[in-house]
């Protein structure tokens, strides 16, 4: 069982992706913005991150470039599902959001299965 992250700051999103995660056998936590996302994986870091891009308070770039510069988790995979993904820079992965929850979860677990630069 993978431990994933989702970081969205709609309640409704967060509640799909939850829900086809723990469906297909992962632990999920949440997080509603990019801050909050960072004092989550900073105490118990995930086998990997499902982030949005536009969010309040920290959005997904600065997330991104966060985690990309800390040593300690520079090596998550990183899945970004968005409706506007070509800001998504650094990223093993990207979903639109209008793609059906079955493909998300296949690119997560993809990801889960082979690790970063997959795609």
């Amino acid at each position: 069982m993978a431990r994933i992250l989702v970081v969205d700051d709609e309640p409704d999103q967060r509640f799909l992706l939850r829900r086809s995660f723990t469906r297909a056998g992962h632990e999920v936590t949440e997080a509603g913005d990019g801050a909050a996302a960072l004092r989550v994986i900073r105490e118990s870091p995930p086998d990997l991150v499902v982030t949005d891009m536009m969010m309040p308070v920290m959005d997904g770039a600065e997330l991104i470039r966060c985690l990309r510069s800390e040593p300690a988790t520079a090596g998550i995979p990183i899945l970004v599902t968005s409706g506007d993904g070509h800001l998504a820079k650094n990223v093993d992965a990207v979903v639109p959001k209008s793609d059906p929850l079955r493909r998300l979860v296949e690119v997560a677990d993809d990801l889960l299965t082979e690790g970063r630069g997959l795609h």
